[in-house]
């Protein structure tokens, strides 16, 4: 077997193992976030341990999309700082092994990374949103009246608040009804009634709340007016769906949308609107983020074969810097894309050609063994950081 064969081999072995501690940990935090909104729902709702774990199933395609470049990139990082610390680089390069030599696995593991996300966002994503969504809907439209919860404020409708003082759970009657409508953006408007009912609308995702004998104050924050009504019957229409009459007829969503669906919507677009460009950004997001696994990928293996007087730590603070920096111009590039003022491709694409140009860049610089200036001027910010809290510190 050729020595090529066996380097490559131990160092797509070795890539593994802190890739998926990576997954795990980024996984962790990103869920974190996630389980404090369905446990909240389960709190409001009384919906069963079954229905709490299928809603962290549907929300894991979304994160992997983001989590899965970082894992690629760490891995990479960590592993090459692993085999700089304890001088296995220096042996592969006393063994005729240069560090285009080592490029083969990183890329072969970065490619494996990319065709993993480029899956979990083309198919894993709108697959996890659209059921997500549909599982949400069906446990608020079975436990609607649960989530009319006696002495607590309920924001789940888009501008809308209510407060309930008493609820009767068999007959759906409520006491002492307090709504704070706000929908229209030029008027907010105070609904105060003794007594309502909790009336199921023309559809499985559509109820109404009837109050009688209320009052109704209206106030218009731009005009300064302000105005009482009084009222004997109201209706207020609560849609679970969020528009239309059922579920079926709601609009999808761009990240509900696989390949085909957004090819065919800006096909077939009429208007270059700002839905034209959310769809079009979202195209082209389900390619630029899971290729930076591939320009991540390159800049971290420079960055993990430091020099002996590189400090590793300044190694791990460059990456992460580094990823912080791509997700800001990601960031960037998504706010231009969506207003129309620059070509989605344009935002989406030039954070993956920036960290790429610098990945050749360093690993040019690094294959010749001459000093990296990014490298040296971060390590000595963090040597004065540090100095100067430790001066700090001291008694």
């Amino acid at each position: 077997m050729k020595p090529y064969t066996l380097v490559n081999r131990y160092i797509f072995k070795e890539l593994i193992p802190p890739f998926v501690i990576n997954l795990v940990f980024f996984m962790f935090i990103f869920l974190m976030s996630e389980i404090l909104d369905i446990t909240d729902m389960i709190v409001n709702y009384q919906v069963n341990l079954s229905v709490f774990f299928l809603m962290i199933v549907y929300s894991m395609p979304y994160f992997l999309v983001y989590i899965i470049p970082m894992s690629v990139m760490m891995s990479i990082l960590l592993t090459f700082l692993r085999m700089s610390a304890d001088n296995e680089i220096v042996a592969l390069k006393a063994g005729g092994v240069s560090l285009y030599g080592l490029i083969p696995p990183v890329l072969l593991f970065a490619a494996c990374g990319f065709l993993i996300t480029v899956a979990m966002a083309g198919w894993g994503m709108p697959w996890g949103k659209s059921a997500y969504e549909k599982t949400a809907m069906e446990v608020v439209r079975s436990n609607f009246n649960i989530g009319m919860s006696e002495g607590r404020f309920n924001d789940d409708f888009a501008g809308l608040t209510f407060y309930v003082n008493n609820v009767d759970m068999k007959t759906r009657e409520l006491n002492d009804v307090l709504i704070q409508d706000s929908r229209q953006s030029q008027t907010s408007s105070t609904i105060i009634a003794p007594k309502g009912d909790l009336l199921k609308g023309n559809d499985d995702y559509t109820f109404v709340i009837r109050l009688y004998d209320g009052v109704i104050s209206q106030v218009e924050p731009g005009r300064g007016g302000a105005h009482a009504t009084n009222f004997k019957t109201y209706d207020i229409r609560l849609d679970i769906a969020g528009s239309g009459t059922n579920m079926g007829s709601r609009r999808k969503d761009e990240k509900e949308m696989c390949f085909s669906e957004l090819r065919e919507y800006i096909k077939t677009a009429e208007n270059r609107d700002k839905r034209y460009y959310s769809v079009l950004l979202e195209l082209h997001r389900k390619f630029s983020i899971p290729f930076a696994c591939i320009a991540m990928g390159l800049l971290a293996l420079p960055l993990g074969v430091m020099s002996v007087s590189a400090r590793k730590s300044a190694g791990l603070g460059m990456g992460l810097l580094c990823f912080l920096l791509y997700y800001l111009l990601l960031s960037a590039g998504t706010v231009l894309g969506e207003s129309g003022r620059f070509h989605p491709a344009i935002g989406l694409w030039a954070p993956n050609g920036i960290m790429g140009v610098l990945g050749l860049y360093m690993l040019v610089k690094t294959a010749k063994d001459e000093p990296v200036g990014l490298q040296s001027g971060f390590a000595f910010a963090v040597g004065r950081i540090r100095g100067f809290l430790a001066g700090r510190t001291k008694p």
